[in-house]
């Protein structure tokens, strides 16, 4: 008998279900020669600080550095209550536990996201348990029946992974040490009141300085006038056309006058066909998607889109089994897979208006390995959806588009560029005019693209032409663009760097980024909720926090882009088995006492103030878990028997009701405590569009917590 150990429980049903299996039990399915149980994404965690000693519970400057000795694990807290294990985490690994020392099996497979905080969630959960048997690991791109059952005849000693759950090991320890140093000596320096923290993290402030950098960069803006000379020709049949002047490589210049004098000269004059070029251009469909550029697709081209909503819907497209691996930072597949590529083209391709134009060719800029890191770039799988949410269409569409454009004919445009000169007039330049045809819409066929044309009339070199208008034209420069999710994912995966530099760096800097691109979509969301950045529209700006911190944090190696690459470049080594992760974090850990020291003698002012919350204790009603009073506390509405057990409450950031942007007010909770439920206004779809609606807070039958229920008309 084989334990495997799924990632989720909605990844353990596809394997039972390539595996036949349909018997499910209380935590895992049990067939003939496999059981399949799952952990809830980390099943553990780290220790708190003061689970290794009880006076870190309390912030005081003199207790750090802390760095403990060693790290040890323990089951996740309850999100209501940190001091307790989170109830569904103890019985789940408990359940796995139990399984894995089963008399009866014989191996251990592990079954999680192949990728570095996939092995550290496997292994974490197996170091744990310590079942004495061996440990394999089964490494997938994608969950369907054929891949699961392929990759469980290729089953790979679980040892043979230790690099990359080092990386993830390296990542953990790491963000921990300095999350908990850091904040909290920077919440202790220069934070004023209670109630919030001053977060600080290795990827949120290089981030965070990005932003800064931009709006700096619109703020110290200054705009220039520029000038244009224009002049619209006419052709003896009377057809007309537009020119711009260019001396050399300019038509922009800084003074008007020259200009003028020279619109005196030609006006009235003919002008001559010098010269008239036409070349054929192609344009090359846009690379697979890889997850940034996948967000960075998405958060453009649709409202109320973010980097943090893509990849939500992706994933739930992956373990639904209609699209590979999403969390990947490659735009290639890999070699081996061009057999499979193939038979997927001819599914999602059945019956396109243009199916004719499809033709299926193993191309470098599709299959490359050399362009592919652990995992290939997301593609539809053989598995064909019957029924997606809207969200879910949009982005398997953009991925099955992104696929097919690939093998579709190069798109082919004409450009023509006419030189015009004034025959008599001594100038240092001449006036340039370009057209451009569409001659093959190739890949843009598929998701519709319309080109923009200019036409230009059919003139031959040496045709004399009518100067029919001049304008000297008044323009000012403009600054640069602010940073939107997509501008931003871009200079985050390449840390800064442009196309054609990382295109020549290549693989010898693999890994040279701002996180990874399973994080930097909750690096970003991270950032906005705890207000260090806010949106306008797709705009990102800093905030005043934000802004403060930039300037006053005294540690300025995290906001360096390239100190950050540098060492999420060190944890894609560790992977790669160049490097060790002692070596790792011996710096990490240096770095972080040196960075304490240099906060506690920092003489700089307060970054935030918060203000007192003034709480009147008023009681909202009778608690439904014990009868008890129910108050408003700064963190949320509850009971007052807290302390002697009561867990009742309904947090003020409560998630369910941030979904929908609205937060719970007094007269919410008062509804909601007489009558069970409460008519609640301007709440939000995931579309942008304001609802009203009655919701009920009602506790769970199989446990002590409470959901939320929402009806659109009163019971």
């Amino acid at each position: 008998m084989t334990v495997i150990l799924a990632e989720k429980p909605s990844v353990a049903k596809n394997i039972a279900d390539a595996l036949k299996i349909k018997t499910k039990q209380d935590g895992f399915y049990e067939g003939p020669d496999y059981i399949i149980t799952w952990a809830f994404g980390h099943l553990l965690q780290l220790y708190d600080a003061k689970d290794y000693d009880a006076k870190m519970a309390r912030w005081k400057l003199d207790n750090f550095p802390f760095v403990p000795e060693s790290f040890r694990y323990k089951v996740k807290s309850s999100p209501r209550n940190r001091d307790a294990a989170d109830p569904g985490a103890k019985k789940q690994i408990a359940i796995v536990k139990r399984l894995m020392q089963r008399r009866d099996v014989s191996k251990v497979v592990s079954a999680c996201d192949y990728d570095r905080e996939g092995q550290l969630i496997g292994d974490s959960i197996i170091n744990y348990v310590k079942p004495a048997k061996p440990v394999y690991r089964l490494l997938l791109n994608e969950w369907t029946e054929q891949e699961v059952l392929r990759g469980l005849g290729s089953l790979r000693p679980n040892t043979e992974l230790q690099p990359l759950y080092d990386a993830g090991i390296g990542r953990q320890w790491a963000d921990w040490v300095i999350g908990i140093n850091l904040t909290s000596v920077a919440t202790l320096r220069y934070q004023s009141g209670r109630g919030q923290v001053l977060n600080i993290g290795r990827v949120l402030l290089p981030t965070l300085k990005i932003i800064y950098d931009r709006d700096e960069e619109i703020r110290n803006f200054k705009p220039e006038p520029y000038f244009k000379l224009m002049a619209t020709f006419r052709t003896p049949d009377k057809q007309f056309y537009e020119g711009v002047y260019k001396e050399g490589k300019t038509d922009k210049f800084k003074e008007r006058e020259p200009l003028q004098n020279i619109l005196q000269q030609i006006q009235g004059k003919q002008g001559q066909i010098k010269d008239k070029q036409t070349e054929e251009k192609k344009e090359f469909c846009p690379p697979l998607f890889n997850l940034s550029g996948l967000q960075g697709y998405m958060t453009a081209r649709y409202s109320g889109w973010t980097s943090d909503k893509v990849l939500k819907v992706a994933q739930t497209l992956y373990e639904k089994k209609y699209i590979t691996y999403p969390r990947t930072s490659s735009t290639a597949l890999e070699e081996s897979l061009v057999s499979k590529a193939a038979g997927v083209l001819k599914k999602v391709t059945a019956g396109l208006p243009y199916e004719s134009e499809i033709k299926f060719t193993r191309s470098k800029r599709v299959f490359n390995n050399s362009k592919v890191s652990s995992h290939s770039a997301i593609i539809p799988t053989y598995v064909l959806p019957k029924r997606l949410t809207p969200d879910q269409e949009l982005v398997y569409t953009a991925i099955k588009n992104r696929f097919i454009m690939q093998f579709m004919p190069v798109a082919v445009y004409e450009e023509t560029t006419l030189e015009t000169w004034i025959p008599g007039v001594s100038l240092s330049g001449s006036f340039i005019s370009k057209g451009r045809i569409q001659l093959v819409d190739g890949w843009k066929k598929v998701e519709k693209q319309q080109t923009k044309e200019t036409l230009l009339p059919d003139v031959q070199e040496g045709m004399m032409v009518d100067t029919w208008e001049t304008a000297v034209t008044s323009h000012m420069t403009q600054p640069p663009k602010p940073h939107t999710e997509k501008t931003l994912l871009r200079v985050m995966e390449t840390c800064g760097k442009g196309r054609q530099e990382e295109e020549e760096i290549g693989e010898v800097l693999r890994g040279f980024s701002i996180g990874t691109a399973a994080t930097r979509a909750e690096t970003i969301k991270k950032l906005k909720d705890i207000h260090y950045i806010s949106n306008k529209g797709k705009e990102l700006h800093v905030t005043e926090t934000g802004k403060k911190l930039v300037e006053t944090f005294p540690v300025k190696p995290l906001f360096d882009l390239n100190f950050t690459g540098r060492l999420e470049k060190t944890l894609a080594d560790i992977e790669d088995a160049k490097v060790g992760r002692e070596d790792f974090l011996d710096m990490i850990f240096s770095f972080t006492k040196e960075a304490v020291q240099t906060m506690k003698q920092d003489e700089a002012a307060p970054i935030r103030t918060i203000e007192k919350q003034t709480l009147t204790h008023e009681v909202l009603g009778k608690c439904p878990a014990c009868g008890g009073e129910v108050v408003e506390g700064y963190k949320g509405f509850g009971c007052k028997n807290y302390k002697k057990s009561c867990s009742f409450i309904i947090w003020k950031a409560d998630k369910f009701l941030a979904a929908m942007r609205k937060k719970p007010t007094k007269t919410m909770v008062k509804a909601l405590l007489k009558s069970g439920t409460a008519h609640v206004k301007g709440l939000t779809s995931k579309r942008g569009k304001k609802f009203s609606a009655y919701l009920s807070y009602e506790k769970n039958p199989d446990n002590d917590y409470y959901s939320w229920k929402m009806e659109f008309e009163k019971k």
